[in-house]
Order: structure tokens, then C-alpha cells, then sequence
């Protein structure tokens, strides 16, 4: 068995690299993954959340694209016309320019907010490699591991994402750029504005694939794809791919191997998880007494603590009650500017707060040690979603709780999850809390095999209420 990350064909550059990030020795997926990226395969790895993926694929892109041209600075010389750039703080989208600016300057007083205009150079950034990932603190994440890595290779790895000034982007890319890590949108952005040219890629990595590939992130990762070179190496990295991605998996790659380390929707074993049958109106009042009792572990107070809600608004509600109740709380949902979204990451992994609300923007890839439970406030819709949010907690091998409060009208999202990972979750009732009659207490022995269904099977259920309709048929 590989011991030793010289074992799998890496070479000195990188290995220096690896030193300094501190790893010792590869986890199962990169021992498997990495000889395959070498060999210049196509790969489909599944990992569950905490495994090492992002060295599995950064490690050895880095070194099939050494050597194929030099970063060295992009010429940055400037057309007799240049186009002109605002920086800006949108998601994944550039700002405009302020329709009123001629009028503000005319009463000598500039707008408040202007971004300064900057010249585009007018020879594109042409990177090696690409690792495109949905969210921008995951793109920040990766981008840390490959930064450490170029500093022992002599590469340069750039990152663009949306909520991050244009000019600065920009200017990093005119430097030169052999990897770049990107959001979509933003990515697009450069791409329109001639300041990114993706002909040279020879590398390109999806990472959270099932997410990438999904129809709301597709339509502009199918775009991107279209500006690569037919010929390139593509690597998908998840913790889940789900059947419903087979396809566009099999059209976008090439005879690619598989590297399976979870099943389909497997958990990881250092997760202990709860289910935790509540009303609606009950869900604040039980997410206080969890928090204060120490929940499954009692009279240890959790220092961390990372609760999902389904929107927006959902998070602002639930952190403003909170904070009301008196915890430190701060919130990460993609209204927030960006840089408040870092401070408030930051905050929580200095233990400077103790709870953080979030959506899903924070269910996958942020890598947060000593996170002691998760709460899925709201059920989530999308089974693969409850896979990534849980897999926050009980890394590196500690133990971690995630509770999920179910309340009647998320009965059957509950379901598809069980059905998706094989398993019950784990009836639990916070000792001493009074809980309202009306919530529904799951069967013991429901089941985890999805039901077929007809087109008669729906007619027999219909309003028969919890108890003999479809509730009461699982439940």
C-alpha cells in the first residue's frame, strides 16, 4: 500500500510543496486519484467531505503542466483605445458604471461608490489549467493549497471571483497565470472582455461536480467548455455524484476512471447524526436549548456551531434571534459582500463567534476544523446537499454532531434523503425540552428503499392527512 506521497510520482518541486502545507502522508483519494492525473486520464473521484481532494487534483495538474510554457508576465501594453474595466461587488457579475457620473463631476464632486477605471490589456491571459467551483470561498480555499505549492514550482496561480475588484484581477492576471481558479460568472465576465483566453488549457478541473454539472450552474460551465481546446484532460471531484449527472459525465469526458472512495451517498463515520421531529414554530426555541444544554453531548458547550437554513431570509431571522438570546452570531449568504462574508468566516474559525448561520453557501469545501455540530434548521431540498452540510463537522477525525429538524411539511424531503444515503437518521429528543403534540415522530421501521411508484399509486393517499396518507405509509 502507498505510503508516501513520492510513491505516487510526484517530483521534487512538488513534494517541497507538499512539506509545506505539512502533509505527511496521502489519503485514500490521492493515492488513487494522483498516479491517474499523471498518466493524463480523465477522472470521476468521489470522496466524502474532508478527504483531500483538492490536493488530489492541484498536486499533480501542477506538475503534467510544468514546463509547457512560461508564466512570465502577459504583455500589458495598452491598445491606442482601450477598453475600460469598473471594479465591482457583485456576486459573479461586473458593475457599471454609474449612469449619472458626468453630471456628479460637473458639480465637481465625484460619486461615492466609483470604481476606478482601469485599461484591459490587450493580449489575453492565456492559463494551462482551470479549476472552475461554484463559490467563492471555496475557490479562495483551493487557491491557498496551489498558491503554497507555486511558491517550490516557480508557477503562478491566479484567482477570479465575483465580490472581488476587477482591476486587481486583472492585474494579477497581466503577471502571468499557469492555474487559474475561478468562479463561473466572474470567469465569463474576462472571458467576454478579451482579458482570459482558455484556448491553451490543457487541464480542467470541476470541482463539486455534481454541482457544476447540475441545470444551474450548466448552461455557463457548458459555455466555458466551449472556449477549451477539444483536446484537454478533465477531472471531476465531489463528494457526490449523483445518477442524474451520468450523461452529461459521459459526454464531457473520455474514457475516464473512476476513483470511488464513499458510495453514493454514504456519511461519513465520524458523523453522528439526530433527527429531531419539531413544529415550524418550535425550531427557534429548540436550536436555543441545544445550543445551551450541549445537545447530545450535555453540559459540554459547543464552541462551534454551523446551522443551514433554506434562504436568505431564513438565515437573517434565525441569527437575529439569536443574537437576541444572547449568542455571538454572524450570518454567510450570498447578499453579503464579500468581504464581510471573509470576516465573518474567520470570525468562526477563531472561535471569536460561536454560531454561524449560513445557506449552502457554506455546505461544501470550506474547510473549518473544531466545527463540534451542525444544524440543518431547514430540511434541504437536494439529498446530496445534506451529504456536503454534515460533512462540515467530524473532521480529521474528531467526532461530530449534525442534527436535523424535521418538521411535518418536510417529511418528504427527509425521505429522499434516507433513500439516497441507505440509512435512517437516527431518532432524538433533547432531553427536557416540551415539545408541541402536534409534530410528527417518525417510524422506527420506516424503510430506506424508495418506493415504486405507478400512475394509480398517488390516487389511494390523497387527503388522508398524516395519519393513512402518504406521511402515514413511512411514518
Amino acid at each position: 500500500m502507498t505510503t508516501t506521497f513520492a510513491e505516487l510520482g510526484l517530483n521534487e518541486q512538488i513534494l517541497t510543496g507538499v512539506d509545506a502545507l505539512g502533509f505527511t502522508e496521502p489519503t485514500p483519494v490521492q493515492a488513487e486519484a494522483i498516479p491517474l492525473v499523471l498518466q493524463g486520464r480523465d477522472i470521476v473521484a468521489s470522496a466524502q467531505t474532508g478527504t483531500g481532494k483538492t490536493a488530489a487534483f492541484a498536486l499533480p495538474t501542477l506538475q503534467r503542466i510544468a514546463g509547457l510554457a512560461p508564466a512570465g508576465a502577459q504583455d500589458a501594453s495598452v491598445a491606442a483605445e482601450p477598453e475600460e474595466i469598473a471594479g465591482g461587488d457583485a456576486e459573479d457579475a461586473p458593475a457599471e458604471q454609474p449612469k449619472r457620473r458626468r453630471r456628479r463631476r460637473r458639480r465637481g464632486k465625484a460619486a461615492p461608490d466609483a470604481p476606478t477605471p482601469i485599461k484591459a490589456p490587450d493580449v489575453p491571459t492565456a492559463p494551462l489549467a482551470l479549476v472552475v467551483t461554484p463559490t467563492r470561498e471555496l475557490a479562495q480555499q483551493i487557491e491557498k493549497v496551489t498558491t503554497v505549492v507555486c511558491q517550490h514550482t516557480g508557477q503562478r496561480s491566479v484567482i477570479v471571483m465575483g465580490g472581488a475588484r476587477f482591476d486587481r484581477q486583472i492585474a494579477d492576471l497581466s503577471r502571468g497565470c499557469d492555474l487559474l481558479v475561478a468562479t463561473p460568472g466572474r470567469l465569463i465576465d474576462l472571458m467576454d472582455r478579451k482579458i482570459v483566453d482558455l484556448s491553451q488549457v490543457h487541464v480542467l478541473v470541476l470541482d463539486e461536480a455534481d454541482r457544476m454539472l447540475d441545470m444551474g450552474f450548466w448552461p455557463s460551465v457548458r459555455r466555458i467548455m466551449q472556449a477549451l481546446p477539444q483536446e484537454r484532460q478533465n477531472l471531476l471531484f465531489s463528494a457526490t455524484i449523483p445518477p442524474s449527472i451520468k450523461g452529461t459525465i459521459d459526454a464531457v469526458l473520455h474514457d475516464p476512471a473512476t476513483v470511488e472512495i464513499a458510495r453514493i451517498g454514504e456519511t461519513a463515520d465520524t458523523v453522528e447524526e439526530h433527527l429531531c421531529p419539531v413544529t415550524q414554530g418550535q425550531k427557534t426555541q429548540l436550536l436555543e436549548a441545544l445550543i445551551k444544554s450541549g445537545g447530545a453531548e450535555p453540559g459540554t458547550v459547543p464552541e462551534r456551531v454551523l446551522v443551514f437554513c433554506r434562504t436568505k431570509h431564513r438565515v437573517d431571522d434565525v441569527s437575529r434571534v439569536l443574537k437576541n438570546a444572547g449568542f455571538k452570531v454572524d450570518v454567510m449568504h450570498a447578499d453579503r459582500r464579500q468581504e464581510a462574508r471573509e470576516k465573518a468566516l474567520a470570525r468562526f474559525r477563531d472561535g471569536r463567534i460561536q454560531v454561524l448561520v449560513a445557506t449552502d453557501v457554506m455546505s461544501r469545501g470550506i474547510d473549518v476544523s473544531g466545527i463540534d455540530a451542525v444544524v440543518n434548521y431547514d430540511v434541504p431540498m437536494d439529498p446530496e446537499d445534506y451529504v456536503h452540510r454534515i460533512g462540515r463537522t467530524g473532521r480529521a477525525g474528531a467526532t461530530g454532531h449534525a442534527y436535523t429538524f424535521v418538521a411535518p411539511d418536510e417529511i418528504t424531503p427527509l425521505r429522499e434523503i434516507e433513500y439516497f444515503t441507505h440509512k435512517l437518521v437516527p431518532l432524538w429528543d433533547l432531553p427536557g425540552f416540551s415539545y408541541d403534540q402536534n409534530r410528527i415522530i417518525p417510524s422506527e421501521g420506516r424503510s430506506t428503499t424508495k418506493p415504486m411508484r405507478t400512475m394509480f399509486s398517488g390516487s389511494r393517499s390523497r387527503g388522508r392527512g398524516p395519519v393513512g396518507g402518504r406521511y402515514g405509509r413511512h411514518y
